[in-house]
């Protein structure tokens, strides 16, 4: 065989053994490039996940997989720790990091191993259907932002103390639960009575740390929605802690009323504009200018809509609301003359009306 077809095959085989052993291109998967941030990782992942999610695309039979390599690279990218890793050795590194008792879960090596995290500590296994774990209270919380933080979106940082649970000198009572009891009273004589039973468990202290917690904003977003940060609720001493729950809340705007994905909006002009025409730009929530024009007479009350100028869809971003504006008049203060009156008379050509009408009740004017 030809030498330099040998040496080909032998580089191809190299190449295909070493994407092997490397795995998956966890930033191809994202489409980040290796120096991105976190908060890009976060704002891709977020996108992506979106649209790959296995619900949106029945007809892909790679959906489910694909989703999977999206959350695994997330979840290696977005930690810190695991990307050092990922970049030194690929998967294949991660793998072996796991092996030697990397990662997984951080309370294993200290309370003795897997299943609940609090199992060995607090005296209780992790047996599904026996008893259900305690949990802690959730945290719930208003977060306030601006509606132009929901028009472009944004990372948000906070910084929450947690009680965290240590171990302590002594014994404690825990598990405590009531079991029935049966007592011999004589031949063929039982009693069965109900007692609390309570299991002997290392004492316990808690320790408010400061956690660092990150939440992005993401364009859309309505009032009410709810991010979810599991187990940085209250903590539960025989148990797990519950979780902090955000609201999203949004401030009062100045200038923009914001309903659905609309946005409404009022302007002011002369009166001398309003029967000539005008011109003007609205500043909106992003910067970029809205124009509007005006040739025709405008009444007070007038609106006009603006397409594709009111807020992002939360679940498609591509899709955007309309801008209503409505028109006030502001109309001068002082006297005309008779002659001045008589000319805008001329001008106008518009007949004396007066109509009493109930506006309220949804009558209009005859």
């Amino acid at each position: 065989m030809n030498p330099n077809v040998i040496l080909r095959i032998v580089f191809i085989s190299i190449i295909l053994v070493s994407e092997v052993l490397s795995g998956r291109d966890f930033y191809g998967i994202l489409g980040v490039g290796k120096r991105a941030t976190t908060n890009e990782i976060k704002k891709a992942y977020r996108k992506l996940a979106k649209e790959m999610h296995p619900d949106k695309n029945r007809d892909d039979p790679d959906a489910n997989q694909k989703f999977q390599d999206l959350g695994a690279a997330y979840e290696t990218l977005s930690d810190s720790d695991k990307r050092k890793i990922y970049d030194r050795g690929g998967e294949e590194a991660l793998a072996k990091d796991e092996r030697n008792g990397g990662g997984g879960d951080p309370f294993a090596s200290f309370f003795g191993g897997g299943g609940s995290p609090f199992g060995d500590f607090f005296g209780f296994e992790d047996q599904r259907g026996e008893r259900e774990i305690p949990r802690g209270a959730n945290i719930v919380m208003d977060l306030w932002v601006s509606l132009e933080e929901v028009y472009v979106g944004n990372f948000v940082e906070l910084t929450h103390n947690k009680p965290v649970m240590k171990p302590a000198k002594g014994t404690r009572k825990c598990n405590c639960r009531q079991e029935m009891v049966t007592r011999s009273l004589g031949p063929g004589r039982f009693q069965m009575t109900q007692q609390q039973v309570c299991d002997d468990c290392p004492n316990v202290r808690f320790v408010n740390e400061e956690h660092h917690l990150e939440f992005e904003v993401e364009p859309g977003m309505m009032d009410g929605m709810e991010h979810k940060f599991v187990s940085e609720g209250e903590p539960h001493i025989d148990g797990e802690p519950g979780d902090l729950v955000l609201q999203i809340r949004t401030f009062p705007h100045p200038r923009f009323e914001r309903r659905g994905d609309d946005l409404y909006t009022n302007v002011t002009v002369s009166l001398v504009d309003a029967l000539r025409g005008f011109e003007l730009d609205i500043e909106h929530l992003d910067g970029h200018k809205v124009h509007v024009s005006r040739e025709k007479m405008t009444w007070p009350g007038a609106r006009i809509r603006k397409k594709g100028e009111g807020m992002p869809n939360y679940e498609n971003n591509n899709l955007v609301g309309t801008m209503y504006i409505t028109f006030d008049i502001d109309f001068p203060k002082g006297q005309l003359t008779d002659e001045e009156k008589a000319t805008i008379a001329e001008i106008l050509k518009q007949d004396s009306k007066h109509s009493v009408y109930n506006g309220l009740g949804g009558f209009k004017s005859s």
